[in-house]
């Protein structure tokens, strides 16, 4: 795991701010405490800071031919690089290291591009080619590894962060409309947009190629491909042991290091499976775990955790989130942060890896089994939304009148907080639904929320959702399109941004065995039916797990990582949030109109209504037009 960054000028010409690449280097010192390296060459520059994780002695980066013509940095790891250094392009090879990066260079030269589609892992990585005048930057399949870019006056500026490619003269801060548009509707920002309109993402499953030509964008993995293949390609003869057999190898090649691991547990389905897959690498106790406590019951689970980890017997920690360590993490956060997050759960990730930090260097957490498998209570949602959409027209509103008259609740993704979304949405179109269920203010808000700075941006905003919409309808069913469109929009703008930030913020590798490859082409091309079967979620990865994991596990309902952010919007949070929803200071900025947003507030705090996940992303959008805009 590092920080890279570079600057290549396209057409050969000298770089402009030749000095310039050294600084954007530095401003990823918290991803790569460990040492800094460069790679120069006439009218290009690759920089990168490294955190050792593999060949500590020899594995500094980057690499460089034989010939002194192409060099290579790379963020994340190659898990098949054995495998690599036995190709036949890599025969005689004067490797120098063990490193998994260095594996890629013989393939490169051997293959060109081609050689991306054989690296199995987590990565983003830049390769430029002197011999070609030609950079190369490519990015993991699922999009666990970050990698943001910018074409300025014809030199291409890249980096794993914003903050690097920003760090570059010339590249401009202006904000992106849509991109405010579709972070509102969402709570994140959806690739290729960023918050600056000069600044883009490169999507997961792509590479970039830029010489003198110009700029080429093309995907060398299409999950969209597989997804598609459930609907005509029979599931293996026995889904739930190639489940099993699947994930318990990505969880052997993930355990790849030189260093100590931890995993990330919350006494889920999904964490408490790499525990036990894990736990039988290890001799009891030699490998650690963490859990977030908090002192309010609905949101802790701790105590289920502590149940997973005595059965397995790891070297187990509680971190406390109390108020204190969770404001905290809230002025880190928001401070460092450089696109700004609606999602409350970067605050306790921060603070595990925090304390993850003092004993290992890398983490294996459950980030994609949702997407996969169909673990939200959402996706139940779906499932009977038909059945509420047939119902006589007074019946529905009587539901709906019952659903409004329970009394909202602070607590965590409770039943009240579902009843409502589910009968205020139910009668959409999926994908539209989908939408207002599972973003933070939803589309149907936008007309009335926007400020005259991004209303000119509500139709394109609109016409990007229609579009991933449209992507997801290549799947078998609505409900496998379903899935498909979080696993390419949520899971990589959210959950993983959530998870690559946070953890980087503390120096920490976190890597997702459900995002293994393998997994995942056989998860996408599983039926929906085997994932979310009657009232179950996860259905398939349950019956994997049940030989596994204890009864107790497997009957827990998906709570989720979250923070009490309802009563800290009224209480411990309450002077901040005031500052930054100001009328006054919406008024100037444009952005969001202050009666709107002071409705919601007021709503808020007279108990009428839960607009916590309403209110949390625009108290962070906030604090990031602060600090980076």
């Amino acid at each position: 795991m590092c920080g890279i960054c570079g600057v290549v000028s396209r057409k050969g010409a000298p770089l402009r701010h030749p000095g310039a690449p050294e600084t954007m280097r530095e401003t990823l010192i918290h991803r790569g405490p460990d040492g800094a390296g460069s790679a120069e060459h006439p009218g290009a520059s690759l920089q990168i800071r490294r955190l050792a994780i593999v060949d500590l002695e020899r594995g500094d980066q980057p690499f460089t031919s034989p010939d002194g013509h192409v060099s290579i940095v790379c963020n994340g790891e190659i898990y098949n690089s054995e495998s690599l250094r036995r190709d036949p392009a890599a025969v005689g090879y004067p490797f120098r290291s063990r490193s998994d990066v260095e594996s890629v260079l013989p393939l490169y030269l051997a293959y060109g591009p081609d050689a991306v589609r054989r690296l199995e892992g987590m990565f983003a990585l830049a390769i430029w080619d002197a011999r070609e005048g030609r950079l190369l930057l490519a990015r993991d399949r699922s999009g666990e590894k970050p990698l943001f870019y910018a074409d300025v006056d014809g030199e291409l500026v890249f980096g794993s962060e914003p903050k690097a490619v920003l760090a570059y003269p010339g590249v401009g801060r202006a904000i992106e409309p849509v991109a405010v548009a579709l972070y509102a509707a969402l709570g994140y920002v959806p690739q290729p947009f960023t918050m600056h309109r000069a600044v883009r993402k490169l999507p997961p499953g792509s590479l970039l190629l830029a010489n003198a030509a110009g700029i080429e964008i093309r995907a060398y993995w299409d999950a969209a491909a597989h997804a598609a293949a459930a609907g005509t390609a029979a599931p293996p003869r026995d889904p739930v042991v190639a489940v099993r057999d699947t994930l318990r190898a990505a969880v052997a090649r993930e355990l790849m290091a030189d260093v100590p691991i931890g995993i990330y547990t919350s006494g889920g389905l999904d964490s408490s499976l790499l525990v036990a897959l894990a736990a039988g690498h290890f001799k009891p106790g030699g490998i650690r775990t963490y859990t977030i406590a908090f002192g309010d019951p609905s949101y802790d689970e701790s105590g289920p955790a502590a149940l997973v980890t005595r059965h397995f017997r790891t070297d187990h920690r509680a971190v406390p989130a109390d108020p204190a360590n969770l404001r905290r993490a809230f002025d880190v956060v928001s401070d460092r942060l450089d696109e700004p997050l609606g999602d409350p759960a970067v605050l306790p990730t921060f603070l595990l890896s925090e304390a993850a930090h003092r004993d290992v260097k890398v983490v294996l957490s459950g980030e994609g089994a949702d997407e996969l498998f169909g673990g939200y209570p959402t996706y139940l949602g779906h499932r009977v939304a038909g059945g509420f959409a047939a119902l006589p027209a007074w019946l529905q509103g009587a539901v709906r009148r019952a659903a409004f008259a329970w009394p909202p609740s602070p607590g965590k993704v409770t039943l009240e907080f579902l009843a409502k979304r589910f009968v205020t949405h139910a009668t959409l179109p999926a994908v539209e639904r989908h939408f207002e269920w599972f973003g933070a203010l939803g589309p149907s808000a936008l007309g009335g929320l926007l400020g005259p700075s991004a209303a000119g941006a509500l139709d394109a905003g609109r016409a990007e959702l229609a579009r991933r919409g449209a992507q997801a309808a290549v799947a078998g069913d609505p409900l496998a399109g379903i899935l498909l469109l979080d696993f390419l929009t949520y899971l990589p703008d959210d959950l993983l941004t959530k998870v690559d930030r946070a953890t980087m913020l503390a120096s920490v590798e976190a890597r997702a065995p459900f995002l293994d490859r393998e997994v995942m082409e056989l998860a996408l091309s599983l039926p929906s039916a085997l994932k979310v079967r009657g009232l179950s979620t996860k259905a398939v990865l349950k019956d994997a797990a049940r030989p596994l994991l204890p009864p107790a596990i497997l009957r827990r309902r998906k709570r989720g990582l979250s923070v009490p952010i309802a009563s800290w919007i009224n209480d411990g949070l309450r002077v901040e949030v005031d500052r930054l929803l100001a009328p006054g200071r919406l008024s100037a900025e444009g952005w969001f109109r202050p009666e709107a947003v002071g409705a919601l507030l007021a709503e808020h705090r007279g108990g009428s209504a839960n607009h916590a996940r309403r209110l949390w992303p625009l108290v962070m959008f906030q604090r990031w037009l602060e600090r980076w805009a």
